[in-house]
């Protein structure tokens, strides 16, 4: 009689989907926004609806799948959060880390921080870059070889709560007043919601790539993914789950996030400038 239970309730397992869960210990994760892993993260959650939390600290950040591929997904809300690069510590070296970063800062007051663009040897800038309303580099408007002057390039730059992505030729030509913040970087990946010109739906290339996109509600999505991906891909994810009409890329294979809240922390190649986006205390909010 117990066998006969037992062969039912397997065939049922089989029939249901079930899945053996792997061992280990578990790994606490939040998921935000729809319960839906490849739902718009712009859309939040139905007012029916109760997001699944995993973790006892709310995580800006969410993984989802993207047709077969694992990426990570970071939102930053101008009401909520504040967004600032950073290149150096206090004894004037470039961090070169995540590591070195999350050292020097107050992770209750990080909601996340990643790569910020491409860079020289020594972890220097090679393109436009704003820090704390000072410029340590002037905008780069060379012809050259590699991704970041497959133009058109971008910059991604703000000031209080308006944070803009242009390209570089547009930021040259209208942007007058010096950001707080700014990074160049290239490629742009959506440019007025269609992929850059240069890059194929889903080319041949695969990296670890992470970049930004700006919303219609001005809200910045930064977007790594947790496998190899292409550049097509990558924009298309901006340009069809997120809704972002212009997007930037940042970098590939040393693109690496700070979340906190999940103690994720990645390691890897030496990198070179950071966006940092830091919450705003509760009083401002």
């Amino acid at each position: 009689m117990k066998q006969s239970l037992f062969i039912l309730a397997l065939a049922a397992c089989s029939l249901a989907g079930c899945e053996q869960q792997p061992e280990g210990e578990p790994i606490a994760r939040a998921e935000i926004g729809r319960g839906g892993s490849t739902g718009t993260a712009a859309d939040g959650p139905a007012e029916d609806a109760q997001p699944t939390i995993a973790s006892q600290v709310e995580s800006a950040c969410r993984s989802v799948i993207f047709e077969d591929t694992s990426l990570t997904h970071c939102l930053a809300v101008p009401s909520r959060h504040r967004i600032a690069t950073d290149l150096a510590g206090a004894d004037g070296e470039n961090y070169r880390s995540l590591s070195a970063f999350a050292g020097a800062r107050d992770a209750e007051t990080v909601a996340f921080a990643m790569n910020a663009g491409m860079f020289d040897d020594e972890g220097d800038p090679i393109g436009y870059y704003v820090e704390d309303s000072e410029r340590l580099k002037t905008l780069n408007t060379q012809d050259g070889e590699g991704n970041f002057h497959l133009d058109p390039n971008g910059v991604f730059f703000g000031s209080g709560e308006t944070w803009e992505i242009r390209t570089t030729e547009d930021f040259l030509a209208n942007v007058s007043d010096r950001p707080e913040f700014g990074t160049q970087s290239g490629p742009m990946l959506l440019i007025d919601g269609k992929l850059h010109p240069e890059i194929s739906t889903d080319g041949e290339s695969r990296l670890v790539r992470n970049g930004v996109g700006i919303d219609g509600q001005g809200r910045a999505h930064f977007v790594i993914s947790n496998a190899p991906i292409s550049f097509g891909k990558l924009a298309r994810f901006y340009r069809d789950e997120l809704s972002v009409s212009d997007a930037l890329y940042l970098d590939g294979n040393v693109s690496a996030l700070w979340n906190p809240a999940t103690g994720r922390l990645d390691t890897g190649a030496a990198i070179g400038p950071l966006i940092v986006v830091e919450k705003k205390a509760s009083a401002e909010e």
